[in-house]
């Protein structure tokens, strides 16, 4: 199939996301309990295996022959013919040597660092377990083609760009994809056609995993139509031409121009003062070799392959060696934020009552609903263990629970203490819509009054603002040793508990460094705009211009050019927004490096 047809083949299912199911089953030609292998094979033929296409198999000789086609390795060449022609074979054959070690130098390094990612996939080898003839089998993920209904677990990698049919509890790993740090909650449904990527929550993309939960999806689009295969698609455009390479292909012409203008100058002079006409043009040609900078090439590769050495020692690999000398020519640099400004790890910032102090007994309740839950032991849960929890501290048996739930978005658990206790965390307008109680101290209670609700939104609302994943925790006493989802109701709101991803020790330091080499930094993440500017500010931008990716949806070219330049933050983005917004970058600016 030709790469045409594989990039239009699902066309007609543009926002899938807003279709019902039964739309995409019709659409597809499939069912709930998926196609038949004989269609299955059918439909390899016609879309193409699930994979993203690699380097053909002469890019190796494309590489190597790229390595000539700097206009002073052209220079050099000409210049060893023009040796040869006049009979100094000594001198032709120390150019070319000279042409073939630089060469083979750049060959090498950039090759290596080519085939770095290549040589680690070649270890692994992935399934995916689909429905095919009523059964489940497991097969290759380069078998899995539009209409197959996929079944998935914890620990699975998507393998391709699917709708929910059904889930439970389940939460999937879109780093790759939004930067946000926390999982993502996905429930089956339809949403609004103009839904960004970051918000379908009844999308699964290819190369996300699945942190807890199961699943069952409907496959939408395969290998190059999914939203992971078209930023593989760009990232294997022809790489742009570094201001580095601009500057020496200007030498090299330069260089061309006045070596020609000189053998002219001086053929023609010979030729006027009657020197003989074949003396006067071997005497030219001798110029124009001893003209040439024989050893500017190996020089130049030696250190840029000197620079990608010490790029290696701080585990980078670098992939085209003219890349190197733009490290130091830039005053733009992009940065994602999770993982890179931050450690991307979630961490308890602290838990506080509703006067917005810190308290020992909301403390030890997030701790027992965090710890003594027998589901999904999730990032946030061990962020309250590993921030509250000490070796000396007895936590009290757990009786029953209620686990974590999409439609409820909470989780309960009761224990033994001084009678039995129901506990419950979850989103904090979820917790607070089964309270009527609010505990103003370690012992005393007080209504839930308007005003108190009121007051209680306007500090989720602080927190969150400045940039805190925050939740709400409740309890009330039962007389049971068991409870259900209809208990959760008439509770005693008791406080917050907040999260955040911290930045990196060595960022602030990264950042005043750059300041100083008047290299500004711009973040570009998926993550929410309030986080972001948070974060911002904690790592020394001072009022922070932040710019969300709703705002750059129909911006004309001019207009999102100067809103790039005056950001320095770009948050809520998609992965084609960020494109978007490095080539608006390098319009005003040709020093840019990512």
């Amino acid at each position: 199939m030709t790469e045409k047809n594989q990039g239009t083949h699902n066309s007609h299912l543009e926002a899938f996301w807003s279709k019902s199911a039964e739309e995409l089953f019709q659409e597809l030609n499939s069912q709930e309990n998926g196609i038949s292998e004989s269609e299955a094979n059918l439909r390899i033929t016609k879309y193409g295996p699930n994979r993203l296409k690699g380097k053909n198999s002469s890019s190796a000789y494309l590489l190597f022959f790229n390595q000539f086609k700097n206009p002073i390795t052209l220079i050099l060449i000409a210049a060893a013919i023009l040796s040869s022609l006049l009979q100094d074979r000594t001198d032709a054959i120390i150019i070319l040597l000279i042409v073939v070690i630089s060469s083979c130098l750049g060959f090498w390094q950039e090759y290596g660092a080519s085939n770095a990612v290549a040589r680690l996939l070649k270890m692994v080898q992935v399934t995916a377990t689909v429905i095919r003839d009523d059964h489940e089998i497991a097969v290759s993920t380069e078998s899995i083609v539009p209409g197959d209904v996929v079944v998935l677990s914890a620990g699975d990698i998507i393998p391709a760009d699917c709708i929910l049919l059904n889930s439970q509890e389940l939460f999937v790993d879109e780093a790759a994809f939004t930067g946000e740090s926390y999982p993502v909650e996905k429930q089956k449904g339809t949403l609004e056609t103009n839904t960004p990527l970051s918000k379908r929550s009844n999308t699964l993309f290819m190369g996300s995993s699945v942190i807890s939960g199961k699943a069952t999806a409907l496959v939408i689009a395969t290998a190059l139509n999914t939203e992971f295969g078209k930023i593989s698609a760009r990232l294997r455009n022809n790489a742009p031409e570094t201001e580095f390479e601009r500057g020496i292909k200007k030498f090299g012409f330069l260089l061309m121009q006045i070596t020609s203008i000189l053998i002219l100058f001086i053929f023609a002079l010979n030729v006027f003062l009657d020197k003989p006409v074949l003396d006067s043009f071997l005497f030219s040609l001798a110029l124009a070799v001893g003209l040439t900078p024989q050893l500017l090439p190996v020089i130049i590769t030696v250190n840029l392959s000197s620079g990608a050495k010490k790029m290696a020692a701080q585990k980078v690999i670098v992939k085209r060696l003219s890349a190197i000398e733009n490290f130091g020519s830039m005053n733009i640099l992009c940065s994602d934020k999770t993982g890179t400004i931050t450690q991307g790890k979630v961490k308890l910032y602290k838990a506080f009552d509703i006067n917005n102090t810190e308290n020992e007994l909301v403390n030890n309740y997030a701790l027992f609903n965090a710890a003594l839950q027998t589901g999904f032991k999730n990032p946030i849960d061990a962020a309250i263990i590993a921030g509250l929890k000490n070796e000396e501290q007895q936590l009290p048996a757990i009786l029953d629970e209620i686990p974590y739930d999409f439609i409820r978005r909470r989780l309960s658990i009761l224990v033994e203490l001084q009678g039995f206790k129901m506990i419950t965390k979850g989103a904090f307008q979820e917790i607070l819509a089964i309270c009527n109680q609010v505990q103003t101290s370690n012992d005393s209670m007080a209504p839930l009054t308007s005003e108190l609700k009121q007051t209680l939104i306007q500090l989720y609302e602080q927190y969150s603002r400045e940039g805190y994943l925050t939740l709400g925790i409740c309890w009330k006493t039962t007389t049971t040793n068991s409870i259900s989802k209809e208990e959760e109701n008439n509770m005693i709101f008791l406080g917050f508990v907040t999260f955040f991803d911290p930045p990196k020790e060595s960022a602030v330091a990264a950042i005043n460094n750059l300041n100083s080499l008047g290299v500004k930094l711009k973040i570009i993440t998926g993550d929410n705009a309030l986080v972001a500017e948070s974060l911002a500010k904690q790592v020394g931008i001072e009022g922070p211009v932040v710019v969300t990716g709703s705002s750059l949806r129909g911006t004309t070219s001019e207009a999102l050019v100067r809103k790039v330049l005056q950001a320095d933050i770009f948050a809520e983005v998609e992965p084609s927004q960020k494109e978007q917004i490095i080539l608006a970058l390098k319009k005003r600016d040709k020093s840019l490096v990512l």
